[in-house]
Parts: structure tokens; sequence; C-alpha cells
């Protein structure tokens, strides 16, 4: 795994930013810890930190055709590069490494743009073409691997996090208001916007072609919604688990590849236990194995993983998190380079690191919750549809958004008692509802929390109106299908991989997700709804596979994961930084929040009349945010340039 960086010019580099790339790659260090290399011509100037994985004598990047003429930078994995590999041979190619970079290169000179249909992995690649004057960038299909990128017709910039497009003085850090506002309903800021106003992500299965005449930005892949297509209907539930189990082997085999050590994360539930179990099929010996815990027994898992691991025989070791999150927060910080609120990120930080001690790769088994319906959401998402269907929309909004607006918040009864959202979910429509499902505090905390001037502005401003977007553009005749295409979108992508990535590139741990294969994602799509969700148990194709693989015990673990003590750590032992940072007279929030709503929460919460610890953190990370942000970095300014090796071509 890596970090990739730099910046075209097409009227030609100014003398002071032929480093350029060198420069931003820097700031990615974290990233590629083991070697910074870059490239630059008259007009392009490209930077790489590099983790070195597969072939690390001979790996090194930028990478070239044999020419020189085509450039390439690349963050990720391609699992099917030998077969490319020889096929390119056979096509003429002379190659002189085992690296997947290289094979990047030389099939752009064969496919041209439609070289990425080719690849099998995550991914993200910035390719510059000097003899076209063209930089293509890519990103992986469900998002694995960020990217960044700002700019116009004149001068681009791209990198695998923001801090290495401000450190190329392109970006600017002046705030998206519209970007705060997402931040405040969801707890991220979703693709294609960042928290900064000029700068974009470019989202999951998009390619952005830049030329001195035009930049263009469009999608080359995207989930199918033919479900039950050609024979889906008639063809027996055996047969889909059969090819899904055989799929999410091959797919696991493909991601052992390294020449460095490799193991896994284990939280005992389906999902890793399926990832474990087809690592041990195929491993010569035991599979290295990592889980998380807390002090707090019912947010514990460890004792589920020491099980799985005690049956598969994997080498185990378990992390015990203990509430000093503000230390882990505020280097989090630094990472994600705009707020991000979901507090799983520091039991993933600790993770991360203390399987860095051992291995360099791990496998993890993200993904599947939102490809195979795990979430105990959908099942209420479903029966409010069906309450929807029953009833006209007249009478509907009238009854039960009358009914919700009077009925009490009362977040202390138990979850089924709650009544208040659901009417409100009953009042409109299935994607509305389902966004207000995912988002903090049903999307309602910017009405709660950002200050009078800032909400008139952005008033009209619908963070749910991309979601929805997302709903309308898959036709499957499914309800599930269209949610689960919805979460994969916007909730796995802005939040789940996000997380992912920023935690264990601060260590430098790559995590490859064989779930996310795109083989498996297709096959997932077209398959009949009840081998995602039947009688409420959701992945039930999955839990199928681990019957087979581990046995029926291990296949029926209710989800869980990593659900942190928020609550009881801001009554407890981090009950002091909220007064001392949230309520501060220097709290940098105090420019976009009512501090009166602030200090309300923190009442309320402190004193057990309410439970606002996922709030309360939301709070707690912009500030952190804004503390880390607020002035430029030293290492920014532009006549500061570390030493590296660098190819210079006049």
């Amino acid at each position: 795994m890596c970090g990739i960086a730099g910046l075209v010019r097409f009227e030609g580099l100014r003398p002071d930013e032929r480093r350029c790339g060198a420069r931003m790659a820097a700031r990615l260090r974290h990233r590629g810890p083991d070697e910074v290399g870059c490239f630059s011509d008259a007009v392009a100037s490209l930077g790489h930190a590099r983790l070195s994985v597969i072939d690390p004598q001979a790996g090194h990047q930028p990478m070239s055709n044999e020419d020189g003429t085509i450039q390439v930078v690349f963050n990720g994995e391609i699992y099917n590069h030998r077969e490319l590999a020889a096929w390119l041979r056979s096509r003429g190619h002379r190659l002189t490494t085992r690296c997947d970079t290289e094979v990047i290169a030389h099939l752009y000179e064969e496919r041209g743009d439609e070289f990425v249909h080719d690849l099998n992995g995550m991914f993200a690649i910035a390719l510059w073409d000097s003899r076209r004057r063209r930089l293509v960038l890519v990103r992986d299909r469900l998002g694995v691997k960020p990217l960044y990128w700002a700019g116009d017709r004149h001068c681009v910039a791209f990198g695998s996090e923001l801090k290495a497009i401000l450190a190329a003085g392109i970006g600017r850090r002046e705030l998206d208001e519209q970007a705060l506002k997402d931040y405040l309903t969801f707890g991220h800021v979703p693709a294609p916007g960042t928290i900064y106003r000029d700068i974009r992500k470019i989202e999951p299965g998009h390619m952005v072609v830049c030329t001195p005449a035009h930049t263009q930005v469009r999608a080359y892949w995207d989930i199918p919604c033919d479900d039950d297509a050609d024979d889906g209907r008639e063809r027996p539930a055996q047969a889909w688990i059969d090819e899904f189990a055989a799929l999410l082997d091959d797919a696991v085999a493909m991601r052992l590849e390294a020449d460095v050590p490799l193991g896994a994360f284990l939280s005992g539930g389906v999902d890793s236990t399926a990832i474990v179990a087809a690592m041990c099929r195929h491993a010569s010996g035991p599979v290295l194995t990592h889980t998380v815990g807390f002090n707090e027994t019912p947010h514990d898992e460890r004792d589920k993983a020491r099980r799985i691991a005690a049956q598969l025989g994997t080498d185990h070791r378990e992390i015990l998190v203990r509430p000093d999150a503000v230390e882990t927060a505020r280097r989090l910080a630094s990472h994600f380079d705009e707020p991000f609120a979901d507090p799983c990120a520091v039991p993933a930080y600790h993770l991360a690191r203390a399987a860095r001690e051992r291995v360099t790769v791990v496998l993890g088994g993200d993904g599947a919750d939102e490809m195979l319906a795990g979430y105990r959401r959908y099942r209420f998402d479903l029966a409010e549809a069906a309450t929807r269907a029953r009833m006209p929309e007249w009478l509907r909004r009238g009854t039960f958004g009358l009914a919700g607006r009077v009925y009490p918040k009362a977040d202390w009864l138990p979850r089924p008692l709650r009544a208040k959202r659901t009417l409100q979910n009953l009042a409109t429509d299935d994607a509305t509802a389902h966004l207000r499902s995912v988002s903090l505090a049903a999307g309602e905390l910017p009405g709660m929390l950002l200050s009078s001037d800032l909400a008139t502005q952005l008033a009209d401003y619908d963070p749910f109106a991309r979601g929805r977007e997302h709903f309308a553009r898959c036709e499957s005749p499914e309800l599930l299908n269209r949610l689960c295409y919805l979460d994969m979108k916007t909730l796995l992508a802005d939040e789940i991989l996000t997380k992912v990535d920023r935690t264990s590139m601060a260590v430098g741990l790559e995590v490859r997700v064989p779930l996310l294969d795109y083989r498996l994602v297709e096959l997932s799509a077209r398959m009949p709804t009840a081998l995602k969700l039947s009688n409420g148990v959701g992945k039930r194709v999955l839990r199928q596979t681990v019957e087979r693989w581990v046995g029926p015990e291990s296949a029926t673990v209710a989800k869980h994961g990593f659900d942190v003590p928020t609550d009881e750590w801001f009554r407890g032992p981090l009950r002091s930084v909220l007064y001392d940072e949230l309520l501060s007279p220097a709290a940098r929030l105090r420019q976009w929040l009512e501090s009166a709503a602030v200090e309300n929460l923190i009442r309320d919460h402190v004193s057990g009349s309410g439970n606002h610890g996922q709030t309360l953190w939301t709070v707690f990370m912009l500030e952190q945010w804004a503390q880390h942000c607020a002035a430029p970095d030293p290492a920014e300014r532009p006549d500061h340039v570390e030493r590296h090796e660098c190819v210079t071509l006049a």
C-alpha cells in the first residue's frame, strides 16, 4: 500500500513546482514508510510514498512503459496482475519486474482508458501520458482506496489524502458550509465533496481525464441492478451458494500474495470468520489473527474471536482498548484531514497498530453488511415500507407526520418503544426513511446545533438529496436491493472504507477486503433477496458458506461489531474533555455551532437524562479537526522540500 500525489500544469510547471510531487508525497510517508520516489518533466511532477509488499527490490515508483512516455503512480493491489502480465508479454510488451504497477502502464498502452475493466483489485491510479498531454485518475470500483483532486483545465493536483493537495498550494483551506451540514447529518463528508470548497473526492468506480482542452469525470462501472436476471428465478438456492462460496474462496486466495508477513482481523462474526476460514484452507501454516476488545463487557467481543481462533487453529492476538481516546482522536484527526465522527476509528486504529507489530498486510471482512443486508435496520425499513404501501400518501403524511411531531423523543425507552422516529419515517418515502435511519439523530443535528446564521444560509441545502439520487438510479424491483445499493454507494465508501484506510495507513498497514471483490458484488446484486435477508436474518448466503466451512454454531452468530462505549466514556474518564475543550471560550466550533446547544447536550448527558455519546463524539471530532487544520503545516510551504531520489526529465 502506498500514497500517491502529483501536480500537472499544462502550460508548464513553474520553477518551484518541479519538485512538487516529492513535497506532496512527503506528507504521505505514514502510508508508505519504505521510500519516496518522484518524477518530473516540463508539465508533470509525480510523487509516491511506498509500502513495499510485492517485489520490494524492483517495484519502485513512479513506473513507466519502455520509452518512459507513460508514467504511473499507484496505490493498492492488482490481484490478477500475473495473468495480465502474461497476456501483455504475449502482445510483445517487455516487463522487467514482478510488480503489479508495471502492468498498468503497459495495459494502458494496449487498451487506452478501457484498461481499468481488466483490473481486479483495490486501486487509486494516476497515469501521466506525456505524448498526449493527458492525466488519467482512476479510483477502484467500490472505493477501497481514496483519491482526491483539485484544479481546472490549466492545473490539476491529486493525492491519496487531502494533506497532499494542500501541500501543493492548489486547494485552499476554505470551509464548504454544505459539507459541514453533511458532516453533522452523516458523521462524515460524502463524495464527491470534501470539507474544503476547492477539493473533491473521486467517487468509487469513476475516472477523471484531464487534458489542456477539457476535464471529464465519468463512471466506468456500477453495481448491477438486474437482480434475478436470466435464470435467477429458476436457479436453485444451493447453486447460488455454491457459486458464492467458490468465488469467495478464490477472492481470498488471490489476496494472499505478498512478499511480507500477512494476517487477518478476526472479530468472531460471520464476516471475518469466513475470511479466516478461507485463509486457513490455503495457508501452509497457522494464520496470524488479531481482535480488539473493551473492559466494558457489553461491548467486548474477544470471547467470540477466541473461540473461532481456537477452532481454526490460528495464531491469535488480542488487543484491549482503554478509554484514552482523546489522544487517539487527536492523532486520527491528522490522518482523516476532515471531520469524521465514527468512534469505531479508535479501536480500529489500535487494532491496526497492534497487527502491524507482526504483519504488513491483513485481510478484513468489510462489505458484507451492505452487500448482503446484514444490518438490522433493513428489517425495519421493509416493515415500514409495507405499512406505507397500505395507506395513501396524504393520509400517511397527515396522520403519522402529526403524530411524529408530538410524540416524545424518549431515548431512555427500550429501542422498540421509541416510536417517534418510526412515525416520522412512515410519513415520508422509502429513500428518505432509510437515509434518516443511517444518519445521526435521524438527520436532525444540523437543526439542533448549527448557529442561526449558518442554519439560515443552508436552509435550502438538503444533505439527503444525493442519497435519493443513488436510490433512484438503482432500478431493481426489490426495495431491499435498492437500499443495499444506496448503502454501498454512500455509507460503505464514505464511512466504513474511509475508516479502514485511514486507521490502517496511519501505521503503514495494508488491509485487503475479499468480500468486495467486484465479482462477488455483482453476483450478490443478482441473487434472490431471500439469500440476503430471510426471516429477519441477513447475510444468509454468507452464513451458509460459514456453516459449510466452519460449522453451524459459527454461522448463527449475531452481528456485533465495534460497539464503542462513548456514553460510558463521556460520563467517566472523558467527562472533563467535554468541559475543557467543547465549552472552552477558545473552542473553534463556536464559529459554526450554538454554544448553548452544545452545553445543553453535555448537561443532559452527564446528568444521565439522555444518552448523547455519539452526538458529543461528533462535536468533539469537529473540534479536533478544527484545531488540527486551523493553520497550514510548515511542511506545506512551497519552499519546503525533503530530500528524495528523483527522476527528472527536461
